[in-house]
């Protein structure tokens, strides 16, 4: 049979082996793009298995610790510190989030000084601390913007003294970036960046989170600062006020929902393009491995590779002890 004219191009011919495809391959998901989250907990071998997320845990710095020193010779670079605090240290003006002996920084000294080439991410965000579960004061039944901006600056210059790395507000307050930026700076910590949650959506896939970190809202819900998951437009216009005020790098969260969302900000951003792999998208996974729908590892790596293919320059994920084990 004649070859058909048409059929002078022909894709596959890049397809035909495991070789050729590794070699014409576009986008690749490495060690050096993952950032570890990990929930911290007070107490020795504490390793607490969370239901909802099958393989991830709450732990005590020892048993952190002992998995760094495995996973730092694997490639790990990372940690996304979110620490568990005790019901009697909450109160609805978030108190214990600017206590400088407090677990966070605490934990932040002692990483730091057992792994001092570890990046050390922290969380700036009332709600873990906050009797009501929101991330900024409340005021009858109203969440308030600018008086929380300076509880936020303070917890950064708190996490920076201890030895972070970066710090992440998370809050979705209107001017944090640069309320924490200039706090840092005239805190002498013009070195410590800040890695923004630009497009933190207003979404159901944090769940298991809140059920690990036991940080939900005691009423309502966060749709007052959180984006819109129907909006994409307004993540520009939260990408352009966050580069005006001085971060360092910007965010997506959740990832697989929002692939065209970490596109446009790829497209439009001049600092790094994060991606947080929520816990309602790895428990979907691995719940589904656990129910034989599909296979986890292939699940895994489809959808990183599909964050990284969106654009996604760093990829926080619970899956990172797996995947650089995997890489190895």
């Amino acid at each position: 049979m004649a070859t058909p004219y048409y059929l002078s191009q022909r894709p596959r011919r890049n397809r035909i082996n495991a070789s050729i495809r590794d070699l014409t391959q576009e986008n690749r998901v490495t060690a050096n793009d993952l950032i570890w989250p990990v929930f911290i907990k007070p107490g020795r071998q504490v390793n607490e298995a969370i239901k909802s997320m099958p393989g991830v845990s709450r732990m005590s710095l020892d048993v952190l610790e002992a998995q760094v020193c495995e996973l730092m010779p694997l490639g790990l670079k990372a940690l996304a510190l979110f620490p568990i605090i005790e019901d009697s240290l909450k109160d609805s003006k978030a108190t214990e989030a600017i206590n400088k002996n407090g677990f966070l920084p605490e934990s932040i000294k002692r990483l730091k000084d057992k792994f001092p080439e570890l990046v050390l991410i922290t969380d700036v965000a009332m709600d873990p601390y906050s009797s009501d579960g929101h991330d900024g004061i409340v005021e009858n039944g109203k969440i308030l913007n600018d008086p929380s901006l300076d509880i936020l600056a303070q917890m950064a210059c708190i996490q920076a003294e201890a030895g972070a790395d970066i710090v992440a507000p998370s809050d979705m307050m209107d001017g944090r970036v640069g309320h924490i930026r200039q706090a840092l700076d005239e805190s002498s910590f013009s070195e410590v960046g800040i890695l923004s949650y630009t497009a933190k959506y207003a979404s159901c896939f944090y769940g298991p989170f809140r059920e690990a970190l036991d940080s939900a809202p005691k009423f309502g819900d966060k749709k007052t600062y959180q984006m819109n998951p129907a909006n994409s437009l307004e993540a520009l216009r939260e990408l352009e006020l966050d580069l005006a005020e001085g971060t360092d790098m910007v965010m997506v969260k959740p990832a697989l929902a929002y692939l065209d969302i970490i596109s446009q900000l790829k497209a439009h951003s001049t600092v790094p393009v994060a991606a947080y792999q929520v816990s309602g998208e790895y428990a979907q996974i691995t719940l589904a491995a656990q129910a034989g729908i599909m296979n986890l590892e292939q699940a895994r790596n489809e959808a990183l590779i599909s964050i990284k293919r969106a654009g996604a320059d760093l990829i926080l994920s619970y899956f990172t002890p797996e995947v650089l084990r995997s890489l190895r």
